[in-house]
């Protein structure tokens, strides 16, 4: 298979330009597409384009899995057919960064947070990765679902903040704010945890559960989860539409008294 080459451009607002060889082919989100030159083919795919035993209703249960995860339910497929190389980019779809992974460096598969998945070779399909227990489940920050990626090369997600990536050695364990966890590989266990304090869960600010990351391999964490940026600007929003609602009630009061007072200064 012909290789791909990139370049992610920006600091926060990134996005990443694929050069495809002759032949080469990825399978992109749609309206991630950013630009594309002119002698790309795109074909819009059911799912992720993957052929099953069970014909077009195995196609259909695979792209109605791929929804669950955060992904559209179709995608768009961008080939090379031409001669010379040609250029094709896609843009996060949120205030994050993109992250290159390559996939056959952890044994074809990745676990990621829901709707991380942006673009990935041809080839690339996005599955469920259930999680197995309870508690991970309700309370892991992420729900049941995450997204379990195979590839046979390079991916590109998405996540929020500043990225950082960790190697467990085994039997190694890392606490972590379940939204911060971006991705990890297979070989992670990923478990949640009680706090162990009630002063601390309900004061501390942190919560109640946290995840716990056991190695060997491979995890990505961001340091602004999507649901605490989108708190923070909810709570701004309360903020700024209660001072606006005291600046009217305000001004209200001051046209009230001042025509009062040119209505009683008349009486008089």
């Amino acid at each position: 298979m012909p290789q791909i080459t990139y370049q992610i451009h920006g600091s926060d607002l990134q996005y990443v330009e694929i050069t495809l060889p002759p032949k080469a082919a990825v399978v992109g989100e749609q309206g991630a597409m950013m630009y594309m030159d002119d002698k790309i083919k795109v074909e819009t795919v059911l799912g992720d384009g993957a052929k099953s035993s069970l014909g077009v209703f195995g196609r259909f249960w695979k792209a109605f899995k791929r929804s669950l995860t955060g992904e559209s339910f179709f995608s768009s497929h961008y080939s090379n057919l031409s001669a010379i190389d040609q250029r094709v980019a896609f843009a996060a779809p949120t205030i994050s960064k993109i992250l290159a992974i390559n996939i056959n460096q952890l044994g074809g598969a990745l676990i990621c947070q829901k709707g991380a998945y942006l673009a990935g070779e041809a080839g690339t399909e996005v599955n469920l990765a259930w999680q197995k227990r309870l508690r991970v489940g309700l309370f892991g920050g992420e729900g049941f679902i995450m997204q379990r990626i195979t590839s046979p090369g390079v991916v590109f997600i998405n996540a929020t903040g500043t990225l950082t990536e960790m190697s467990l050695a085994p039997g190694q364990t890392l606490r972590v704010d379940s939204g911060c966890l971006v991705a990890l590989s297979p070989s992670v266990t990923y478990e949640i945890k009680y706090a162990g304090k009630i002063k601390t869960s309900i004061f501390g600010g942190e919560g109640l559960f946290y995840a716990s990351l056991q190695g060997p391999g491979q995890i990505w964490l961001q340091s602004l989860p999507v649901r605490r940026l989108g708190a923070e600007l909810m709570k701004s929003a309360v903020v700024g539409q209660s001072r606006g609602i005291t600046g009217k009630l305000y001004l209200l009061v001051i046209i009230i008294t001042v025509i009062a007072t040119i209505f009683f200064d008349a009486k008089t």
